[in-house]
C-alpha cells in the first residue's frame, strides 16, 4: 500500500530527482517560464514557491539557504533582486500551470509553468 507516499518518483533515484528539480528550478528562475511535462510541473511548483517565500526576506541567512537548495549564483541573485520583490505582499501562489498540447514524440501531457504577473 502507498500510504503517506505523496510524491512521484519519475523512475529515478532520489539523487537524480533532486538534481532534476534543482535544474528545473534554476531554469524557471532564469527564464521565468518553462515548458515541461505536466507531472514535473506539478511536482516542481511547491519547490519554487518555497524558494520565493525564502527570498522575500533578503538576508545573508536566507541567501545561504537558497544557495544550499539550488547552488547557482546568477539564479539566486535574480530570485532575490527581481522575482521576490514582486510578491512581497502576496502570501503565496506565485506560479501558474497551463496545460499544453501533448508532446509529439510520445504524447506526454505537457504544461507551461510560469510566474504570475502582479
Amino acid at each position: 500500500m502507498r500510504h503517506q507516499k505523496a510524491h512521484r518518483k519519475f523512475n529515478r533515484t532520489s539523487s537524480q530527482r533532486m538534481h532534476m528539480f534543482r535544474q528545473l528550478s534554476i531554469s524557471m528562475i532564469l527564464h521565468e517560464r518553462i515548458s515541461t511535462t505536466e507531472a514535473k510541473a506539478k511536482e516542481m511548483r511547491p519547490i519554487v514557491e518555497k524558494l520565493i517565500t525564502l527570498a522575500r526576506e533578503d538576508s545573508a541567512f536566507h541567501r545561504k539557504l537558497v544557495m544550499s537548495k539550488i547552488d547557482h549564483a546568477p539564479a539566486t541573485a535574480k530570485l532575490f533582486e527581481v522575482i521576490a520583490p514582486r510578491y512581497l505582499e502576496q502570501p503565496g501562489g506565485y506560479t501558474r500551470i497551463n496545460k499544453l498540447e501533448p508532446r509529439k514524440g510520445d504524447a506526454a501531457p505537457m504544461a507551461l509553468i510560469e510566474f504570475i504577473e502582479k
